[in-house]
């Protein structure tokens, strides 16, 4: 009873002392994950700028062999997957703090996998294959980088690892950037427009290290996904439409013939 009494006294935070830890906690999240990406992508923009080759002379590789030996390869890629969900982790973690499922809250669940299936195929198709004619059209007018899809040496997990690699990618970006951020805006009461702009403009910049036509692209992209979530409140369908077009990216490039692969440009 006097336990009770004394938490009845304790005085309850302000709206502006609640705004204020949400905006901390905001930061602290991206800087653990994607506004860090973000910023290394803008450093990493100005040293290509800066560097003397065209950016179209240049190349990045999005999945490295960590290791030549092959079970250290594997054993590295396990464990950056695992680290890098665990600000995904975090991210629900901190959605949950009142009680309610975060999965839940942001769409995150398998109560309606038919459905969610079905909108994210659809998804990827809309937005993978303008993606690849974007990529095509700023290569051809040296806004972009040359993507090497990956650079995992063949062995008996590599399709495997690619596929969990896409589906580590469609969770962190997805939970983090859209449903995580845009619920955190909403309870900080930002613009539905601003909320939207916001999700679009960081998914673009953390892509800004692949060329002015990964920022374009991405930033469509973020905005067509963050709408989607801001009418349907649903992320599921979004990380299966990521996971899909990564995939689709990765094994397909993984599979072509080494001399194909060193005469095509793909992203």
């Amino acid at each position: 009873m006097t336990e009770q009494l004394a938490q009845d006294k304790v005085p309850q935070p302000s709206d502006r002392a609640v705004r204020r830890r949400l905006t901390v906690e905001i930061w602290i999240v991206l800087g653990l994950s994607l506004g860090r990406s973000a910023v290394y992508a803008v450093v990493n923009i100005v040293d290509r700028l800066t560097a003397g080759p065209p950016l179209a002379d240049q190349s990045t590789t999005l999945n490295p062999t960590l290791s030549p030996r092959p079970w250290l390869d594997l054993t590295y890629q396990v464990l950056s997957i695992a680290f890098a969900l665990v600000p995904v982790a975090l991210a629900l973690y901190l959605l949950s703090a009142n009680g309610r499922s975060a999965v839940r809250r942001i769409g995150l669940d398998l109560s309606r996998p038919l459905r969610d299936l079905g909108i994210g195929v659809g998804l990827a198709a809309l937005i993978g294959l303008p993606g690849l004619g974007l990529y095509a059209a700023a290569r051809a007018m040296g806004f972009a980088v040359q993507v090497q899809a990956s650079a995992l040496d063949a062995y008996w997990w590599t399709v495997p690892m690619l596929i969990l690699l896409a589906l580590k990618n469609a969770l962190l970006e997805e939970v983090i950037v859209v449903g995580y951020l845009m619920e955190r805006l909403r309870d900080l009461r930002w613009r539905p427009a601003m909320i939207v702009a916001a999700s679009a403009l960081l998914r673009g910049a953390y892509h800004l290290y692949q060329g002015w036509g990964a920022l374009v692209g991405n930033a469509v992209m973020g905005l067509v996904f963050a709408e989607y979530y801001r009418r349907r409140r649903r992320v599921m369908p979004l990380v299966i439409a990521h996971t899909v077009m990564d995939t689709t990216v990765f094994v397909g490039y993984s599979l072509l013939p080494a001399h194909i692969r060193d005469s095509l440009h793909l992203s």
